[in-house]
Order: C-alpha cells, then sequence, then structure tokens
C-alpha cells in the first residue's frame, strides 16, 4: 500500500455481560503496547502509528487476544490515515492548548 507511516486507531468492544470486559479490552491493548509501534490510548480507542502492514498484523494480533482472553462475540472498530507520499504523524494533531 504505501511505505510511509500512517496512523491506526482500533476499538474493540466485547458484547457479553459475562465476566470482566475491561480485562479482554485490557488484553488487547497489552498487544498493542509490547508490539514496538507508537501509540497512544484513549478512552474510547487506541491510535497506533507505523508502517500500514505492521499495524494490520497489530490489529489482527489484538483481535486474537481477545479470542484468547475467552471473549466469544466482539465488535472491532478500525480507523486510518494513510497519506502515499508522506508520513501521518500524531505531532501534527496535537493541539496547543
Amino acid at each position: 500500500m504505501t511505505d510511509k507511516n500512517i496512523q491506526l486507531a482500533i476499538q474493540v468492544v466485547p458484547l457479553e455481560r459475562e465476566g470482566n470486559i475491561y480485562e479482554k479490552i485490557d488484553a488487547a491493548i497489552e498487544v498493542i503496547q509490547n508490539s514496538g509501534v507508537e501509540y497512544m490510548i484513549t478512552p474510547m480507542e487506541t491510535v497506533m502509528q507505523g508502517p500500514y502492514d505492521k499495524l494490520q498484523a497489530v490489529a489482527k494480533e489484538a483481535q486474537q487476544a481477545l479470542v484468547d482472553a475467552g471473549c466469544k462475540e466482539f465488535l472491532v472498530n478500525i480507523k486510518m490515515h494513510i497519506r502515499t507520499e508522506a508520513d501521518v504523524t500524531m505531532e501534527e494533531k496535537k493541539l496547543d492548548r
């Protein structure tokens, strides 16, 4: 697709009512934290920055972490910001307040 850094935001939503769903979400976040990519955790999603193929692989591993944590049904929302001729950076999106 591109050899430039992109941003990928992922939100996982367990659809189960049994057990602690936050432990399952945390399992997915742990995969991202251990992946070596730059990331930012927000209340609604986790945003990662890096090469397209790497981020797709991390997103897949995060989903598998939900399954491994016993989650039987979940939603995954993914958003990507891709630029073909330049990197997408978190720094350019920060607001000075």
